[in-house]
């Protein structure tokens, strides 16, 4: 994955010789729900590797071409799980707060270079990885999958996160604030954790 990253990164420096914006946005792993006394090391790893060290590779692979820029942005997508802990998520939970850190340091030790860096956590929203656990949830808890009400309701059974909002999140509403973040519209935000969470930071 590295090599993966660097030669992607080369290759924009070669063909532009800058980059404005860098949005680091990986999922979990397939074992993002579980407990802790099930998780072995490499289980642990790997959702490091990809909640954490992806973010990493991406901005030290791509900071040539961001300082080379007259502007840059930097946004990685955390959770709002790191402000409200589940026992089901303590591996991507744990993942996420270390991108939330890592972001935290990185928009002072480049706020020199003029480089805005920002965290986006995202609460309860009725992803592909939501609607596949919706599904398979048994018949008789009379869940519909494509309901943002009924991904809510499951949502606060199973996992303890309610919002105030009655109401999952529709991943398209993420998008906008991510936009404006890595936007040249911002032009004094760094450091911020945002939450996109129906109120539910504060329930």
């Amino acid at each position: 994955m590295r090599n993966d990253v660097d030669r992607a990164f080369a290759a924009i420096g070669e063909r532009w010789g800058e980059c404005n914006v860098l949005v680091n946005c990986a999922g979990p792993v397939d074992v993002g729900i579980r407990r802790f006394e099930d998780l072995d090391d490499d289980e642990w790893l790997a959702t490091f590797d990809i909640g954490a060290l992806s973010a990493a590779r991406c901005v030290r692979a791509a900071l040539p071409w961001l300082r080379n820029a007259e502007w840059a942005r930097i946004v990685n997508v955390s959770a709002h799980s790191t402000k409200r802990q589940s026992p089901e998520l303590i591996a991507y939970t744990a993942a996420k707060a270390a991108l939330t850190s890592l972001t935290k340091n990185l928009s002072l030790s480049l706020a020199a270079d003029g480089i805005l860096v920002n965290t986006v956590s995202p609460g309860s929203f009725l992803s592909e990885g939501m609607r596949a656990y919706l599904e398979a949830l048994p018949a008789d808890r009379g869940i519909d999958p494509d309901s943002l009400g009924d991904a809510m309701r499951v949502i606060a059974e199973d996992f303890g996160h309610p919002a105030h909002l009655p109401r999952a999140g529709d991943p398209k509403e993420i998008g906008p604030v991510i936009a404006f973040l890595a936007s040249r519209v911002n032009s004094y935000m760094t450091g911020t954790n945002v939450n996109v969470d129906g109120g539910s930071d504060f329930s």
